[in-house]
């Protein structure tokens, strides 16, 4: 609780150094705070040093790395923000304040157990880049190759737990208080993102992370990955292979190259959709600073991706239903865009399907027959949070990085080649998609999957079959057992109800053999003996004799 405090203060300190108060419309705010904040705030605005845009960094990369994330993040909103604000904030993508060569070194040689001349050839002092996490310096290994080594900034953990404790409470405020907050699981959003930030300290994970891409886009033309170098990967630093290309952000160096910008953007399209579709493993941290291009064939130009913290997948699940709600847009199918949303719970069962349509047609149908360039994305995600309120949609953690992604992307496209029709790019991609997903393809590649392990259950099928032949004869004698009880149970049953009558003569005989053979009841008849005899012997025989 304590530490919340602290960190809060810190953060109300920053936000008065830095004069971010000028960001608030005064004249907007409720009028207890228009003559409280507002008389507070305004003094001082004449001694402003520093343009806002600069202001804004500068206390983004005060108050650590998930403001800094944060920062990246709207800097490729550039139809968010103006242009002073996006051009300051772009400079947090890979040109954070370093820490020193010397303490770089420090860590290296003691995660590597051993002096860095001993490990190689020629290190740089000099970080090559500086981001909210890590930073870079060049090596060379004493192989010759030429690499990079990443190092996690010393004592950040400590920060950003702290940072998460303060997000958390927020969090639970939010929950608590606020009308959206079930609906938006602020809870369940702040979990995945501490999950996602613990793992970029984990630079062994990173470089799995880095394989695993690699593999997946081995020998493609569309996306090259560096090679990890494992002997010297450790849980705070990473060496790998150092690329040559051109920031994906540096404009005019790509048209310089004679890069083909309309064929680079479709490509970034493809590249990210064949990730999350057919890989089901995509990078969740593309943003400009992570980018680079091959421009050796200019007309086919090649991306390049580093920094593989922040990754993420789908199941699949989400991806088929994802793609259905994507092709239901495309295809302007509103009816069906709701149906599948009801379907999938993200709202109540009992949401009018109609209505639902209608609202969700008044936001998307401005989208479609513009080019990128002419559409508003802001408005658009304004105008479905507004409709999210009214039928209680509920935000999806599983796909917060997806959907942070997706912003990258289109700041990206906005960047490179602002004509693009991202629908038109992505649709045919999505149809094929679907079509392998339902076709005789899916069923052959289920069959190739699951073919080494029906090959190494082969030699136990005789085996198999033996015993379930077995089970089922000892099942057949019990059946067999069971069905002879039954039935003769059935014909003891037959035979108790026929003899019934019998039965209950024999008891009457009896009875009347005492009454008859009692000299008292029959006024001492000589006969009566005899007859009682004769019906205590007949009585006998139909209780216990007769079948």
């Amino acid at each position: 609780m304590w530490q919340n405090l602290i960190r809060t203060w810190r953060i109300f300190h920053v936000i008065i150094r830095y004069r971010l108060d000028t960001f608030i419309p005064v004249e907007k705010l409720p009028w207890f705070l228009k003559y409280t904040f507002g008389v507070l705030s305004s003094k001082g605005r004449g001694n402003l040093q520093g343009s806002r845009g600069e202001r804004l960094r500068l206390a983004l990369e005060s108050l650590g790395p998930i403001f800094v994330k944060f920062g990246q993040l709207l800097s490729t909103r550039r139809d968010l923000l103006d242009d002073d604000l996006a051009d300051q904030l772009a400079k947090l993508q890979d040109k954070v304040p370093p820490f020193s060569g010397e303490q770089a070194q420090d860590i290296i040689e003691h995660s590597l157990g051993a002096p860095i001349a001993d490990c190689f050839d020629e290190f740089a002092l000099t970080p090559l880049a500086s981001a909210s996490i890590a930073q870079v310096h060049t090596a060379k290994l004493k192989t010759g190759e030429d690499v990079v080594i990443k190092v996690i900034r010393p004592n950040i953990e400590p920060t950003i737990k702290q940072d998460i404790g303060l997000l958390y409470t927020l969090a639970k405020l939010l929950n608590k208080y606020s009308k959206d907050g079930r609906r938006l699981k602020p809870i369940e959003v702040v979990s995945d993102y501490e999950y996602t930030i613990l793992d970029e300290l984990d630079l062994a994970k990173e470089a799995a992370n880095t394989g695993l891409l690699q593999r997946n886009f081995h020998e493609s033309d569309l996306l090259y990955v560096p090679q990890v170098y494992w002997d010297y990967c450790r849980h705070n630093i990473m060496v790998i292979e150092r690329i040559e290309g051109i920031p994906v952000a540096n404009i005019n160096d790509l048209n310089n190259a004679n890069v083909d910008m309309k064929c680079l953007a479709e490509r970034g399209v493809e590249i990210f959709f064949t990730q999350v579709f057919d890989h089901s493993f995509f990078h969740a941290d593309m943003h400009p600073g992570n980018i680079f291009v091959d421009p050796s064939k200019p007309e086919s130009p090649k991306y390049i991706a580093i920094d593989c913290a922040i990754m993420g997948s789908l199941t699949d699940e989400d991806k088929n239903y994802l793609a259905r709600n994507l092709l239901a847009f495309f295809d302007r199918d509103y009816r069906m865009v709701a149906q599948l949303h009801v379907e999938s719970g993200w709202v109540p069962k009992d949401t009018p399907v109609h209505a639902f349509e209608t609202a969700i047609r008044s936001v998307c149908e401005p989208m479609f027959a513009k080019p990128l360039k002419d559409i508003s994305f802001g408005q658009v995600l304004i105008g479905l949070f507004q409709t999210a309120r009214r039928f209680n949609m509920e935000v999806q953690p599983q796909l917060v990085l997806l959907e942070k992604t997706l912003l990258n992307i289109e700041g990206l496209g906005r960047q490179l080649y602002p004509d693009l029709d991202l629908w038109v790019t992505a649709k045919p991609f999505l149809e094929r998609w679907m079509k392998r997903q339902i076709g005789p393809q899916r069923v052959f590649d289920e069959i190739k999957k699951q073919a080494p392990e029906w090959a190494g259950q082969l030699p136990q099928i005789p085996n198999l079959i033996y015993s379930a032949l077995a089970q089922a004869s000892k099942q057949e004698e019990r059946a067999i057992a069971q069905t002879n009880a039954i039935l003769s149970l059935n014909r003891e049953l037959k035979r108790n109800r026929r003899n019934t009558p019998f039965k209950v003569l024999g008891i009457l005989s009896i009875i009347s053999a005492w009454i008859v053979s009692d000299p008292v009841a029959l006024n001492h008849l000589a006969s009566a003996d005899i007859m009682g005899l004769g019906l205590f012997i007949a009585g006998i025989y139909l209780l216990v004799l007769k079948p």
